[in-house]
Parts: C-alpha cells; structure tokens; sequence
C-alpha cells in the first residue's frame, strides 16, 4: 500500500520550516565570514576587497532568494567571486547545502502531490521574515524565487592552486521531436498565418519517422576551472563547474588561489569552435519552434 498523502497544510509548514532553516543556514555563513574574514574576490569590483564590503555582498548573495520587478522568472541573478575559507566556514557552508537540498526535495514532492500550493507557497514564504520582507519589499522584491532558493552554494572539495573563470555562452538544450509533435506545435501557434503554412508543407515533405531536433540556447553563464594542489582520491588534478554564487575554496591562511579576472560580459560571438562532427544542419528546419534536422 503506498502511504497516506500528507495534508495540503502540512505540505505547507513543512516547507515553511525548510524556509526558515534555509535562511538561517545562509545568515550564518555570513555570520561565520564576519568573525573571520578570509580573502575576497568580487567580480567586477576593485581589489582589495575590504571586510565590511566583502560582507555585505556575501550576505546580499546568499539571502537572494527573490523575484526583482519584471524579472523573468526562468533567469536567475548571478553572484560571481571566490571567498577563502577555513574549516568551520566550510562547515557552515555545507549545512546551507543541506538546507537547500531539502528544501529542493520538499518543494519536488510538493510539486507531484499538491502543484496548487505552489502559488500560495509563493505568497506565503516571504512573510516569515517580515523585517527582511518589507526592506526588499522597498526595492522591488516581494516575491520568492524558488530557484534561487535552492540552488547550491560551489565548494571546491580540497584546497586549489589557481582557479580559471570564463564565460560559457555557447550552451543550448536540445530535445528530439517527431513529426507528429512538430506539426502539432505548429498548429497550436496559427495554422492560418502564412509562415506557419510554409513550415507545415516543409514538414509534409519529409518521412513522417524521421527525427527532429529542437534547440534552446542557454543564457551565458560563468564556469570556473578549478586545479588542484594534490590530486583528489580518485586521481583528478582538475574539475569545472558552472557558478552563479560565490565560490568558496579551501584555504588555511586566509588567502584566495591564483585567479585570472574575465570580462565584465559574456562575448558577443561564438567563442567555441564548431565541433567537425556537428549532427545539426547549420539552419533551422521550422525556424518559429527552433527545430533543425540531423545531417
């Protein structure tokens, strides 16, 4: 027997009571920084970086877990740097994760049992900390951005010589279409209007089992290539990751690894070579749905 479906209302504080921790647990790695400030890095930002503003932007990064005025609610604000870190930030640091990660596993199945509370979810969470509420209400953030809620903190697990950072804009997702859901997106679009019939009748022209591919390109997005002093257990001397808060990296002394200083934003042309064995066809087949076929 599967077990009883827990009420709406607990779903509700449960996920309230994962909020509050999830803040909480971002409130004490500032907390934690501030005691013993290690180096900073803010992208962007001269250097030195002093530690009264070095804590500011840290607890500004970590509690950013709001919508801005007309942002789109698929981006996510970006807040690039690198923070030296000693054990017990490190510590801190990996109990926010936690945090997140429960919170990210709570709102899931809140999402498969009870997708109405989504909404009020939304609502109701930024009330729990009303002094904070009504300071961002003040800036135009009123409403939670669940994304930016749990999205974890980069930690690099063991202690770095250098750190590389560049932006990665040539991103996309790609997923695979048959004709029938191809003609049916076209549909759904206007089967009256013009262009709309031009790439029905292409569509027509080809084998109706012949496999589509539809293209979303990414937004830009920093990633940092982390080398390690020593190589890790299962022998890597290097990883990538992408970062859109803070990065924070091992460091006894208090001091930041070598890093280089990208930047200010993303290139405007392809930066990355195109791959020889590219499996799409350089224009798009039914150019209103991004769809191209495979060579």
């Amino acid at each position: 027997m599967n077990p009883p479906q827990r009420p709406a209302y607990r779903l509700l504080a449960e996920l309230e009571a994962a909020f509050d921790a999830l803040v909480e647990a971002g409130e004490a790695v500032a907390a934690a920084h501030a005691e013993r400030p290690g180096a900073c890095w803010i992208f962007g930002e001269p250097e030195p970086v002093g530690p009264e503003r070095a804590a500011e932007w840290l607890r500004a990064a970590l509690l950013d877990v709001w919508y801005q005025d007309g942002q789109d609610g698929r981006a996510t604000r970006a807040h690039l740097g690198l923070v030296a870190a000693d054990e017990a930030l490190l510590e801190r640091v990996a109990q926010a994760n936690a945090a997140k990660a429960e919170f990210a596993a709570l709102l899931a199945r809140i999402k498969a049992a009870e997708p109405g509370l989504i909404p009020e979810a939304k609502a109701v969470l930024p009330f729990r900390h009303p002094e904070l509420h009504q300071h961002l209400r003040g800036q135009g953030l009123a409403r939670v951005h669940l994304k930016q809620c749990w999205r974890a903190i980069p930690v690099a697990e063991a202690p770095v010589d250098r750190v590389r950072l560049a932006w990665y804009s040539s991103g996309r997702s790609i997923k695979r279409l048959t004709v029938q859901e191809a003609e049916q997106k076209l549909l759904r679009l206007d089967a009256d209007a013009p262009h709309v019939r031009i790439q029905l009748r292409r569509l027509a022209g080809i084998p109706s089992g012949e496999p589509l591919a539809q293209v979303q390109r990414q937004a830009p997005l920093m990633r940092a290539n982390l080398f390690y002093r020593e190589p890790l257990d299962d022998g890597r001397t290097r990883r990538a990751l992408n970062v859109a808060l803070p990065l924070f990296v091992p460091s006894a002394d208090g001091r930041l690894p070598d890093h280089n200083r990208p930047p200010p934003r993303p290139p405007e042309q392809r930066t990355r070579a195109r791959r020889r064995d590219e499996r799409l066809e350089d224009e798009p087949f039914l150019p209103s749905l991004r769809v191209y076929r495979y060579r």
